[in-house]
């Protein structure tokens, strides 16, 4: 067996991995709570041979199918965790819920507006072909699927590295769904969240108002200090909240509880954990100033991304290999339709690269239509970089601990936003699926080539003790627990 027969029984068996796509996309579930998406990924893995791990680092949703023996052992990660407030029908070309009485999660407002519902299946897809590959070929290997629960607002992979859970791989491999096919390069913020429940003494507010003690006037300060320090910090770091409590709708009742949630960024772990200190102190005062008490929850954080450029170049040859999706013209119709209700940048370009290098941004340009292309059907140049984007991923976490890399591919519009209706309504599309399909395969060849080829993997895994030679610090503290966001709502 070759790469040209894994990418054959991908196109056979495609069905399978898209009906799994579909069956997530119609029962979204919050983060730390994808008990469905769990159940019917563990019974996949298990028809398609695959030896299953439940509750893989004691968390609920998180699971892993492994199959082969001996090295490498090359780990490829799923996810499959929805955002709430993004109900939406499919295939609709305007903001249109799910009455209540749909589909799953459809019905609570929840929707798969980044996509996890084909990143889940196509990974699964490419463990698959690999683990076909291995059992056809008897190439000494080990393929493991890692279900990851939690990557919005949950951190499920920085939860697992705290286990060490990573350090057991030779390379790791993943993808996301996106509006262009590239290699996903650079490096990132780090992200931590906690919340701050303040406690006070009820009260009447005109009868008594000083035998109250307000915890939302200690919200209210707490913010207001944290407003004062974004002066005072890096332009690198970045502080946001929401408050999630107010302690009521009575004016006239002195609130005895309320709670904030904050996400503190910067671009490393060390200076995360300083400046979260920083918000910390500014809590202690807020409860100085009120005479109240307040409750801390550490509910998630995640590293910084380590880029491989080795795996990446050996992910980017496989996609420059296996062609590109064709698109039908009733797809390429919706496509235009749904990306007509998209915000436009004057001037952007689609990839990474085009942001940073001026001869790749001319080529995308011409690729592109000059960023008028509704659909884009091309391979973005290659690009490698370092630069910091001000997002996060726990795919950081993984990073730090084994060699990683990550594809983009178009499973959207050209200018489809992150986390929108859009996304949610073109989720079930033959783009979408194609976009799947082709990650899968180039997952699937890059594995191959790892197995295949040991000075590949060595010269990946040289550059990994370069670039992580100070270590991994979790982002995790030591006695945090996986918080639900369904939790927090």
């Amino acid at each position: 067996m070759n790469k040209s027969d894994v990418y054959k029984l991908l196109d056979e068996k495609q069905q399978i991995f898209i009906d799994t796509a579909d069956k997530i996309w119609g029962d979204p579930e919050l983060s730390l709570s994808e008990h469905n998406a769990t159940k019917l990924y563990e019974e996949l893995l298990f028809e398609l041979g695959f030896e299953v791990e439940h509750a893989v680092a004691g968390i609920e949703t998180a699971f892993a199918g492994k199959f082969g023996s001996g090295r490498p052992v090359i780990g490829i990660l799923g996810e499959y965790d929805a955002l709430a407030g993004l109900s939406q029908k499919a295939g609709e070309l305007e903001p249109c819920e799910e009455v209540a009485g749909g589909c799953g999660g459809l019905a609570k407002g929840y929707g798969h507006g980044c996509g996890h519902h084909l990143l889940g299946a196509g990974s699964l897809a490419a463990a698959w072909a690999v683990k076909e590959y291995l059992a056809a070929t008897g190439e000494s290997g080990t393929v493991i699927y890692y279900g990851c629960p939690g990557e919005e607002g949950g951190a499920g992979k920085a939860f697992m590295a705290r286990e060490g859970l990573f350090y057991a791989l030779d390379a790791a491999l993943t993808w996301h769904p996106g509006t262009a096919n590239e290699i996903f390069t650079g490096t990132n913020n780090t992200s931590m969240q906690v919340e701050y429940t303040f406690n006070g003494i009820a009260a009447h507010a005109a009868g008594n108002p000083h035998m109250g003690r307000s915890a939302l006037d200690a919200v209210e300060l707490m913010n207001l200090g944290v407003q004062f320090l974004r002066e005072h910090i890096p332009n690198t770091d970045c502080l946001h909240y929401a408050i999630t409590n107010t302690g009521g709708i009575s004016p006239n009742v002195v609130q005895s509880k309320a709670t904030v949630l904050y996400m503190v960024r910067s671009n490393n772990v060390p200076n995360n954990k300083k400046l979260l200190q920083r918000v910390d102190n500014i809590a202690k005062g807020a409860a100085l100033m009120t005479d109240t008490t307040f409750d801390r929850r550490f509910i998630d954080g995640t590293a910084d991304l380590l880029p491989n450029e080795v795996l990446e170049r050996a992910l980017y040859a496989n996609m420059e290999t296996i062609p590109l999706p064709e698109y039908t013209k009733e797809e390429r119709d919706f496509a235009a339709k749904l990306d007509a209700t998209c915000p436009k940048e004057e001037g952007e370009l689609p990839g990474m690269g085009a942001k940073y290098d001026p001869e790749i941004r001319k080529k995308v340009s011409e690729l592109s239509d000059g960023g008028n292309a509704t659909l884009n059907d091309f391979l973005c140049p290659y690009f490698h970089s370092g630069e910091q984007s001000p997002g996060s991923t726990d795919v950081g976490d993984v990073s730090w601990q084994t060699p990683t890399a990550q594809i983009m591919t178009a499973t959207w519009p050209a200018h489809s936003p992150g986390h929108s209706w859009q996304n949610v309504s073109g989720g079930k599309t033959g783009v979408a699926h194609k976009g799947m399909l082709y990650a899968a395969k180039v997952l699937a060849a890059t594995a191959v080539d790892l197995i295949t080829t040991p000075e590949l993997l060595e010269k990946a895994r040289e550059e990994f003790k370069v670039t992580a030679a100070k270590g991994y610090d979790c982002p995790i503290e030591p006695d945090a627990v996986p918080v639900p966001v369904e939790e927090m709502l």
